[in-house]
């Protein structure tokens, strides 16, 4: 299976389609009349495409469990076909498509075994996904023109003792996303960290380093004092994401606020607390930038 360990738990959505065409308006009419032998075809066929969904990881080999909870169906006559509408949610790591695609054909294939003694032209056909929700990818991306500046606060990567490599994969990341960036390296000073904060040449300021709780992790008390609104919701984020991973997150002090309209972040030095933190709250933070300017949360 693919590796999920990394996402976070949201509401996933999914609604597929399958469509049964039948022979004539007589199978139609059997149907609506709840007069075929095997029994109510629209009901069985329902429990039968509930059945379906519960056991996709069963018969699908890379499909996770994951908890249903909700699934609905649907049936739109039109002529000699019956449209099938499968929709499942879910909150959880992973998506619901195929779950629902398989929901759908199991109603389609359970409306076939039903109706093959009344009518023997019943087709099914045109399977497919009408839409899905959830996730990052339902999330708004970067807005476009924004800037980020990632400044490494480390003793000893500024000294040379050590190699920086949680500021590079911000680095990376942020360029993925579209951002303008730029990078240096300092101390862990307190003065070096006020000036940066109070510079306002670019649109993001994300910190890696100095967040823990050592004598001179000094980055959150210099940080705070200076923000003009913190994001306290973002901080938890972060420190949920990690202490499921690792259980020394709960020592990170990592910090989320805004200054000036800039958002600034403070994430930790080591490469695998920052892989966390942008885990935990990238894409869905860049929305911050359309809140600022008024925009509000729709």
């Amino acid at each position: 299976m693919v590796d999920i360990t990394h996402k976070s738990n949201t509401l996933r959505e999914a609604t597929a389609q399958a469509i049964v065409k039948v022979g004539d308006q007589k199978t139609i009419e059997l149907i609506n009349a709840g007069q075929v032998p095997k029994g109510d075809v629209f009901e069985m066929s329902r429990a039968a495409g509930l059945l379906g969904v519960k056991k996709t990881p069963d018969l699908l080999p890379d499909c996770h469990p994951l908890p249903i909870e909700y699934t609905g169906v649907e049936y739109h006559i039109d002529g000699l076909e019956i449209t099938i509408l499968m929709t499942v949610k879910t909150i959880y790591k992973t998506g619901v498509e195929v779950e629902a695609m398989h929901g759908a054909s199991i109603v389609a294939l359970n409306m076939y075994d039903m109706l093959k003694p009344v009518d023997k032209n019943v087709e099914i056909s045109t399977i497919k996904l009408l839409k899905k929700t959830g996730g990052k990818s339902s999330f708004k991306k970067a807005p476009k023109g924004l800037s980020c500046k990632v400044v490494v606060c480390s003793d000893s990567v500024s000294s040379g003792e050590k190699e920086d490599r949680g500021g590079k994969l911000i680095l990376a990341k942020m360029e993925e996303y579209g951002l303008e960036t730029s990078y240096e390296v300092m101390a862990d000073e307190p003065s070096l960290i006020e000036r940066q904060v109070n510079d306002q040449t670019v649109d993001m300021l994300i910190f890696t380093g100095g967040t823990g709780a050592g004598p001179r992790d000094n980055t959150p008390d210099t940080i705070r004092p200076l923000l003009d609104t913190t994001l306290h919701g973002v901080e938890e984020e972060m420190r949920r994401y990690g202490q499921e991973r690792m259980p020394f997150a709960m020592l990170s002090r990592s910090v989320a606020g805004i200054k000036n309209s800039k958002l600034i972040l403070a994430f930790p030095g080591s490469s695998g607390g920052v892989s966390d933190c942008m885990h935990a709250i990238f894409p869905h933070l860049f929305h911050v930038f359309h809140v600022v300017k008024g925009g509000g949360h729709g």
